[in-house]
């Protein structure tokens, strides 16, 4: 038995062997995933590492302010992106309107702008000293802000509307290409057997590019958690921020 079993254990030690053996695109593969998980494993070591009562105190008095808050933020960008970025690819893709073929592609320009410098565009222009403010107390003849009430761009809310204006096209493009991929046959029969074109597209068209769209979502909720200048300006309580200055 011994001695039978021996080859076995030769072959398969060698088999071993051979899948452990390294070229020159595993070392590429491994050099890579090291250089991603570097990060990763630098804040778990510094999260393990002996460091008082910084844990309890972090628990004691912010760490139920940063899961709301950035519960609330992903929530609202969610919703937002999901709207906008749903919508308009439903009506650039099934309707024909002006300017259509333009906003099949202008829609997409957000992308190209990162979400704090358009944070810091709309401060200047919807804050107190603003032009948008300046010109309603001209107009209505307001003196103070006890006048009138205006939302607060630095804020909560506002940091949403930023990030949602920025992130959409996530959704938009996914959503676009679901939609270009589905039969018109299919919406068409919709509407022969008493569907108008609302309820057939979310009955229909909507559940059918459903996987695209929750994925759309999920990368805009990963940027929206991985945003650190945006919620910085805006005085933003999030883990991001939270991370950064423990």
């Amino acid at each position: 038995m011994v001695t039978a079993a021996e080859p076995l254990d030769t072959t398969a030690s060698e088999r071993l062997l051979g899948k452990l053996r390294l070229d020159g695109w595993t070392m590429g593969v491994l050099l890579v995933a090291g250089l991603i998980a570097a990060p990763i494993v630098a804040v778990l070591l510094l999260a393990l590492s002996p460091s008082g009562d910084v844990w309890r105190h972090l628990v004691s008095t912010v760490l139920l302010r940063y899961v709301r808050t950035t519960l609330g933020l992903m929530l609202g960008v969610g919703l937002g992106t999901l709207v906008i970025g749903a919508g308009t690819a439903w009506l650039v893709t099934l309707c024909r309107f002006p300017g259509q073929r333009i906003f099949e592609w202008a829609l997409l320009l957000p992308l190209a702008m990162p979400a704090y410098i358009i944070a810091y565009v709309y401060t200047d222009l919807l804050e107190y000293a603003g032009p948008v403010q300046t010109l309603l107390r001209a107009a209505f003849g307001w003196s103070t802000s006890r006048d009138y009430w205006f939302p607060e761009i630095r804020s909560l809310g506002g940091a949403i509307a930023m990030m949602t204006l920025v992130l959409y096209p996530y959704v938009y493009l996914l959503a676009r290409v679901a939609f270009l991929e589905q039969s018109v046959c299919v919406l068409e029969v919709s509407r022969t057997l008493g569907r108008g074109p609302w309820r057939s597209f979310f009955s229909l068209a909507l559940p059918l590019a459903r996987p695209a769209i929750v994925v759309g979502v999920s990368l805009a909720l990963m940027e929206a958690l991985n945003d650190f200048g945006t919620v910085d300006f805006f005085a933003v309580q999030t883990f991001t921020l939270g991370i950064v200055d423990v």
